[in-house]
């Protein structure tokens, strides 16, 4: 009897093997290659990088302007900060100087998103429609990425 029961198992085994995929949900027939969307899942909002253009700005100001109006700012509001709560000389002068490092690189930070190149990136999508979105930074997308449009901004899926 132990015998017809191992008999039957490894039958059973070798029937449920044969069944098994080695690549789950991908298509292996056209495009299956590196790219590829699940072939078993639709996805709206996915699709394929075909082009991307750089859109310069046309914005310009001297490389140093954000950084200085910002530590400006900074150095005041962490001045003003520190004499409001009652704080010691020190204190003051150790706010203001903190004050003017974040301000001069938060005023750093807005000039380069001001001032800065933006991408055109053009989508396939999966069912045909071909997007176009306007983004300041490529975050890792290149031409013939999977990508996936979320909150107007093109990021990989």
């Amino acid at each position: 009897m132990n015998m017809r029961l191992i008999a039957i198992g490894l039958t059973a085994t070798l029937a449920l093997a044969g069944c098994a995929s080695t690549s789950p949900g991908y298509s292996s027939g056209y495009g299956g290659g590196y790219n590829t969307a699940p072939a078993n899942r639709y996805c709206a909002d996915c699709g394929i990088v075909e082009r991307i253009d750089v859109v310069p700005s046309g914005r310009s100001a001297p490389s140093a302007t954000g950084a200085v109006l910002g530590g400006i700012v900074g150095a005041v509001a962490g001045r003003q900060i520190s004499d409001r709560t009652g704080g010691s000389e020190g204190n003051k002068n150790v706010a203001t100087v903190a004050g003017a490092v974040a301000g001069a690189a938060a005023g750093n930070a807005i000039q380069n998103r001001t001032t800065g190149d933006t991408y055109n990136i053009t989508v396939r999508m999966d069912d045909g429609r071909r997007v176009t979105i306007n983004q300041h930074d490529l975050g890792g997308v290149r031409e013939n990425t999977y990508v996936r449009i979320q909150n107007g901004r093109v990021i990989i899926r």
